[in-house]
């Protein structure tokens, strides 16, 4: 793949994210793509478990989330890009129920590209202070 083909996925992935579209999110990933997410509790494989990812955070938990992307890194077959993530705790996430509490999250995606699709995902976030945040656990401060 060219830079130029790689800039198109991301910023396809961009466009369904923004635009709460799972089928067009799914469709950039390859169907035995793997996905690593603190959401998902281990790695995950497929694309309608990356659709069920996309949906248990962005539909569900959190429909009110705002993404900001930043540019990617591209090194040949490896993208690397920060997400910047806000919103509210309007909705259950994984088992805990809605607070209405607001949360503010940067997540870095890693990335593999091949023959136009992504073929494995890292997402690395703060996934205790998301929970802290959204009133899931509680912190003493320090």
């Amino acid at each position: 793949m060219t830079r130029e083909d790689i800039v198109a996925l991301v910023t396809r992935r961009q466009q369904a994210i923004e635009g709460r579209d799972a089928a067009a999110l799914a469709s950039l990933y390859a169907e035995t793509c793997v996905v690593e997410s603190p959401t998902a509790g281990g790695p995950v494989t497929g694309r309608a478990a990356i659709v069920q990812l996309f949906q248990t955070f962005f539909v569900h938990a959190f429909p009110d989330s705002v993404a900001t992307f930043e540019d990617p890194i591209i090194d040949g077959d490896r993208v690397t890009q920060l997400l910047n993530l806000a919103g509210t705790g309007s909705g259950s996430f994984l088992g805990l129920p809605p607070t209405g509490k607001p949360y503010r999250i940067t997540m870095v995606l890693m990335t593999t590209v091949k023959d136009h699709h992504f073929v494995h995902e890292r997402r690395i976030y703060d996934f205790t202070g998301l929970l802290v945040q959204i009133g899931g656990f509680k912190a003493k401060p320090v």
